[in-house]
C-alpha cells in the first residue's frame, strides 16, 4: 500500500521546472560534503602529539630492522661499515641533485596551480615564494604522514583552500599535479622496462623488472587516458538519468568525483600537449623525477660502483612504487626495501646496493624534513595573513569561508 503523498499544484500545473532546469543541489562546487576544514587538519594531522610519536616509534622500528637487524640475519654487517668510505665529492653532487629535486617540483606546482588560467586574486597568492613553502611543507607532511604522499596532499589543499581557490577548482588541480607528475613516472617505466628487454638499452633484463612494472605502468596510462575522456557535464547527465529518485542528490555528489578528476586529467593531458602553455609544469616534473634519480646515481658512484643508466632509472622507479603501501608512514622502510630489492634482482652488489640506497633515502627522504617544518612555519604565517586581508570584506557576524564542514 503507497504512502499517501500530496501532489503539488504547481507540479499539476506544469509549472514546476523540470529537474535538470532546477538551481543544482549543493555539492563540492559549493564548499559542502568537503571532509575536515583547515583548523582541523592541522590539528589531527599536524599537531597530533599522539600520532607525532607512534609514527616515531614506527620509523625508529623500521629503519633498525632494515637496515641493522636485515644485514645481521643476511650475514651483510660489514655493508653498512662501507658508508664511512664514501666520496665526499660525490656526495656533494648528490646534495646538489636534491637541490634541483626542490625547484623542479617548486616549477611543476607553480605550473599547474599559480599558472595564468587561475583566478587573478589566487594566482597573485600563489607565487614563488608561496609555492616555495607549500611545495616543502607537503613535502615534509608526506614523509612524516601517511602513505602514497597523503600528509601533502591535505596539506596543499588546506593551504589552496585559504589562497581563496574554489573547492571544484583545488581538487581538479591537484589531480592536474598528480597526473602530470605521475605520467612522467609510468612513461619511464614502460621506456626503460621495455627498452631494457628488447637490448636498447644496456643492462641485465629480469622480466620481474622489466616487462611486468611496464605492462603494469601501460595499463595505468591507459586508465588515465580513459578518465579524461568522462563528460564534463556528468553530474548532469546523472541527475537527468536520476530524475524523479529521492536519491538524486546523492548520485549528482558521486558524480562530482570522476568529474573533478576527469577535468583535472584533462588539465595535465592539455599541458603535455601544448609545452608552449605547459613548458613549466613539464619541465618540472620531468626535472623532479631526473634530479631523483641522479641523486641515487651520485650516492652509487660515491661507493665506487657504476649501475647502466636504464637498470637505474628502472630499480629507482620500480622501488618507489612501495611508496603506496598503506602500512609504512611516508614510506618509511618500504621504498628502501623496494629499492634494495630491485636493484639486486638487477644483478647489483648487496653491499654497495645498502649503502646507496640507505644515503640516497638520507639526502633525499630525511633531510628535506627539517627545512619542510621551517616552510610550514612560514605558510602558517602566511595564511595568517590572508585571513587578515580577506577580514574586511566579509559582512559583519559573517563566520571565514573556511569555517567547519566548510573549508
Amino acid at each position: 500500500m503507497k504512502a499517501f503523498r500530496p501532489e503539488d499544484p504547481g507540479r499539476r500545473a506544469g509549472t514546476v521546472p523540470p529537474q535538470d532546469e532546477q538551481p543544482p543541489p549543493p555539492g563540492p562546487e559549493d564548499g559542502q560534503f568537503e571532509g575536515p576544514d583547515g583548523d582541523d587538519v592541522e590539528s589531527r594531522m599536524l599537531f597530533n602529539r599522539k600520532r607525532l610519536a607512534t609514527s616515531a616509534v614506527v620509523v625508529a622500528v623500521i629503519l633498525v630492522a632494515l637496515y641493522f637487524v636485515l644485514p645481521e640475519i643476511a650475514g651483510l654487517e660489514d655493508s653498512l661499515r662501507k658508508i664511512e668510505d664514501a666520496d665526499p665529492a660525490w656526495i656533494a653532487i648528490a646534495l646538489g641533485f636534491n637541490l634541483l629535486s626542490f625547484a623542479a617540483y617548486i616549477a611543476l606546482f607553480r605550473g599547474i596551480l599559480g599558472g595564468r588560467s587561475v583566478p587573478p586574486e589566487v594566482r597573485d597568492r600563489i607565487d614563488w615564494r608561496t609555492s616555495y613553502q607549500v611545495t616543502l611543507a607537503g613535502l615534509a607532511a608526506t614523509r612524516l604522514f601517511s602513505a602514497g604522499g597523503a600528509g601533502g596532499i591535505a596539506l596543499t589543499y588546506w593551504a589552496l583552500r585559504r589562497a581563496g581557490m574554489g573547492p571544484r577548482e583545488t581538487a581538479s588541480r591537484m589531480v592536474a599535479f598528480l597526473v602530470l607528475l605521475y605520467t612522467v613516472y609510468l612513461v619511464a617505466l614502460v621506456a626503460a622496462g621495455v627498452g631494457l628487454r628488447v637490448g636498447i638499452f644496456p643492462g641485465p633484463s629480469p622480466v620481474g623488472m622489466t616487462i611486468v612494472p611496464a605492462a603494469l605502468a601501460g595499463v595505468a596510462l591507459i586508465i588515465v587516458l580513459g578518465v579524461s575522456l568522462i563528460p564534463t557535464d556528468l553530474e548532469r547527465i546523472v541527475a537527468r538519468w536520476a530524475q524523479g529518485h529521492r536519491r538524486v542528490r546523492l548520485a549528482r555528489r558521486i558524480a562530482s568525483v570522476p568529474a573533478t578528476i576527469a577535468t583535472g586529467a584533462r588539465v595535465a593531458i592539455s599541458l603535455m600537449r601544448h609545452p608552449s602553455s605547459g613548458l613549466l609544469a613539464v619541465s618540472g616534473a620531468i626535472g623532479f623525477w631526473a634530479a631523483n634519480i641522479g641523486v641515487l646515481w651520485a650516492c652509487f658512484h660515491s661507493f665506487g660502483e657504476s649501475v647502466p643508466t636504464a637498470v637505474l632509472v628502472q630499480g629507482f622507479f620500480v622501488g618507489m612504487a612501495a611508496n603506496l603501501l598503506p602500512f609504512f608512514p611516508g614510506g618509511v622502510g618500504s621504498v628502501d626495501a623496494g629499492m634494495i630489492a630491485a636493484f639486486l634482482a638487477f644483478g647489483e652488489p648487496s653491499s654497495t646496493v645498502f649503502v646507496s640506497v640507505l644515503a640516497y633515502r638520507v639526502i633525499a627522504f630525511w633531510l628535506p624534513i627539517p627545512p619542510g617544518i621551517l616552510a610550514y612555519i612560514q605558510l602558517r604565517r602566511t595564511v595568517a595573513r590572508w585571513r587578515e586581508e580577506d577580514a574586511p570584506s566579509r559582512p559583519p557576524g559573517v563566520e571565514p569561508e573556511a569555517s567547519p564542514r566548510n573549508a
